[in-house]
């Protein structure tokens, strides 16, 4: 790949689809992140810092994967492991929390070297990877449309425009829609630019420490949380977005990266699910094979949050949540309309499809994992039976 295609196949339209993905990510659980860091005593110059190295290992990852693969891969924090964390983490030192880590990570590493999971995950039918993925959407989908009660004329706006310029030209109709709730909120008095700190702060070295305790009680389950909730979303939604996995490279490139980042603060890096599939649809470009543009723009946006770690509570206190959520809807809403279409449209897997689907846009959240995880496996479990007894039927 040639510097000259890559920046052929840059556009404002995968500019944004990357700020998108990054503000996704980001507004999803900046705040748990927050709360499980003060967990364990983090002054805010110290969690500044962790923000920056997040973002930088983050950025570092998914520009280089993308690139090397030619396919829209993003890293993220596992939101699921934060919110672990977050409710057990207090009464434990930052020392001994840089060790569940590492400890955690270092079990990641040893599932990519061995290939267990990318075997396990070859499992996945393709339709119900898809459904797996159009449940998850769909909260954000009616997410974005309850905003209308919240903040009409923003968001009816925002839509209207949505859809007029996307009824000339779809590559430009998630940025158009940006700047119009944008230009709404400067009028309106709705972006707060007022009492910023921008600020970087050089993330500090903390030496691990490893008590068995914690690594069993907090490491084994933040460890299990992650793969379940989050490494298997995300590559399950390679699978549905017709990308090869590469589950055992992936999972091997990450977690080296976690592992070195996170006596910095560092403290997770896994496959994207959510802010990946803002890069996999069909507006972001027309061409399946060049969509991994806009995830190489998101990760320099991760680069840039990441070198302004501080500034990360200023930006999220200048945007409206009624913004946020009505553009992370239509941002996902090609997505969406897809993974269904590919969920349901084989009727010997519908009905385990819809199951998958229905099981993981309830939200049950059962044995502290996530309703992903349980709607794959749901679908899975209903897919092995319903084909049985198709073919005891031949």
């Amino acid at each position: 790949m040639s510097k000259r295609t890559f920046f052929r196949d840059l556009s404002p339209a995968t500019l944004v689809t990357g700020f998108v993905a990054v503000l996704v990510a980001y507004a999803s659980s900046v705040a748990i992140i927050l709360q499980a860091v003060t967990a364990i005593g983090l002054e805010p110059q110290q969690i500044s810092g962790w923000l920056s190295m997040l973002g930088v290992g983050m950025g570092v990852t998914t520009i280089g994967l993308s690139l090397y693969y030619r396919t829209p891969i993003l890293t993220a924090w596992s939101t699921p492991g934060i919110a672990l964390l977050a409710t057990n983490l207090p009464h434990t030192s930052i020392n001994e929390a840089i060790g569940i880590f590492i400890f955690a990570s270092a079990l990641t590493l040893i599932c990519g070297i061995t290939g267990l999971f990318a075997k396990l995950m070859n499992y996945i039918p393709h339709t119900i990877a898809a459904a797996m993925l159009a449940g998850i959407l769909l909260r954000f989908g009616l997410e974005a449309f309850a905003m209308l009660q919240v903040n009409f004329w923003l968001c009816g706006m925002m839509l209207l425009v949505y859809l007029v310029v996307r009824r000339f030209s779809p590559l430009y109709a998630i940025i158009s829609a940006l700047a119009a709730g944008l230009i709404i909120c400067i009028f309106s008095g709705d972006l707060n630019l007022a009492g910023g700190n921008i600020m970087f702060s050089m993330p500090e070295f903390v030496m691990p420490e490893f008590s068995a305790t914690t690594l069993i009680g907090v490491g084994i389950p933040f460890f299990i949380v992650t793969m379940a909730s989050q490494n298997a979303p995300g590559i399950a939604i390679l699978q549905a977005a017709g990308y090869p996995p590469r589950t055992s490279n992936l999972l091997i490139w990450t977690s080296l990266i976690a592992i070195i980042l996170a006596p910095f603060g560092g403290f997770s890096i896994c496959i994207a699910a959510i802010s990946a599939a803002v890069c996999m649809g069909s507006d972001v470009h027309p061409d399946p094979n060049k969509r991994y543009v806009a995830a190489v723009s998101a990760g320099f946006f991760y680069l840039l949050a990441g070198l302004l770690g501080g500034a990360i509570f200023y930006l999220f206190n200048a945007f409206p949540t009624p913004l946020i959520k009505i553009l992370a809807g239509l941002a996902l809403l090609g997505t969406f309309t897809n993974s269904l279409h590919q969920a349901i449209k084989d009727e010997h897997t519908r009905d385990a499809a819809i199951i998958c689907f229905l099981v993981t846009a309830s939200g049950a959240n059962l044995l502290g994992v996530s309703s992903a995880f349980w709607g794959l496996v749901s679908g899975i479990i209903a897919h092995s039976i319903l084909k049985k007894r198709a073919e005891m039927k031949k």
